[in-house]
């Protein structure tokens, strides 16, 4: 793919090493935190074999950020996404939305917490093949009880936006892989979350299709939409907004792009993604 065709956004890069206690640092500028994970950890098995997936991450997410996560296998990205969007609990350390700890709410407040403010993108779509597209982006809103009236409209308002009416009547097994990302997408923006949580979410798609995907994502990020997306892929981390990449359980570096082009961030990226290789290979 031609990295000179990609739009530039306005944005810039930023390298930050961290010392002790994995921080992700403030701008100058006061942004408001949306979610924040302060000092977490993340331990399993008992005392005599025990292991750490996470040690000590802290991250602030503010409304409109757009930021990737990465990092080598078992460095602790999955995990990382996991608790912040509720999947898992930390071993230590608290989670805040918009200032309340979501740790001390209970499973149906936390169930209500995730209808009504994260959508989800999973890599395998996750879609039902015996239910039509119109009634799998409804599924989020059905089982919240929604009116049908209020279904319908949203339905209606999200298929417009994302360009997929004409799938409404099919079934996921009738379209392509591109078009059923983009239902996926529908479902996860069917109920106007305050983020969109996206694991690997261009995993099973085509060059073409994970352009048009990303754009997409893009263009929602512009409009107001915070997104939190982990992959392993330098070329999708370069639509993002900000990169976080983990290494052993921590935040090793932070990589802003500010008014770099597209081109110009994915190289940046390159350069933050190759010294882990080059570090595998001094071991060797």
């Amino acid at each position: 793919m031609d990295l000179e065709e990609f739009e530039k956004l306005n944005s810039g890069l930023k390298v930050l090493l961290f010392k002790g206690e994995d921080e992700v640092e403030e701008d100058s500028k006061k942004e408001t935190d949306l979610l924040v994970g302060n000092n977490l950890y993340k331990l399993y098995g008992n005392n005599k074999e025990e292991s750490a997936a996470l040690k000590g991450v802290t991250l602030r997410v503010h409304e409109g950020d757009f930021i990737c996560i990465m990092g080598p296998s078992g460095s602790g990205k999955s995990t990382l996404i996991n608790l912040l969007s509720t999947i898992d609990e930390p071993t230590r350390g608290t989670i805040k939305f918009n200032g309340k700890n979501i740790l001390s709410m209970g499973e149906r407040e936390i169930a209500k917490f995730r209808y009504e403010n994260l959508g989800f993108i999973f890599q395998n779509f996750n879609l039902i093949d015996n239910l039509t597209i119109k009634e799998n982006i409804s599924i989020p809103m059905l089982l919240a009880s929604n009116s049908m009236e209020e279904i319908e409209y949203k339905v209606n308002r999200i298929v417009e936006k994302l360009d997929i009416r004409d799938l409404l009547n099919k079934y996921p097994y009738e379209c392509s892989g591109g078009e059923n990302q983009r239902v996926a997408c529908a479902r996860a923006l069917v109920t106007s979350p305050k983020i969109i949580v996206a694991d690997e979410p261009t995993g099973n798609l085509d060059t073409k299709n994970s352009h048009e995907l990303l754009t997409m994502l893009q263009r929602l990020n512009r409009e107001g939409t915070t997104i939190l997306m982990v992959t392993h892929d330098n070329m999708i981390a370069s639509y993002s907004q900000k990169l976080l990449f983990i290494r052993d359980g921590r935040v090793d570096k932070i990589l802003k792009r500010e008014d770099l082009s597209q081109k110009e961030y994915f190289h940046k990226i390159i350069d933050i993604t190759s010294k882990e290789s080059q570090n595998l290979i001094d071991i060797l």
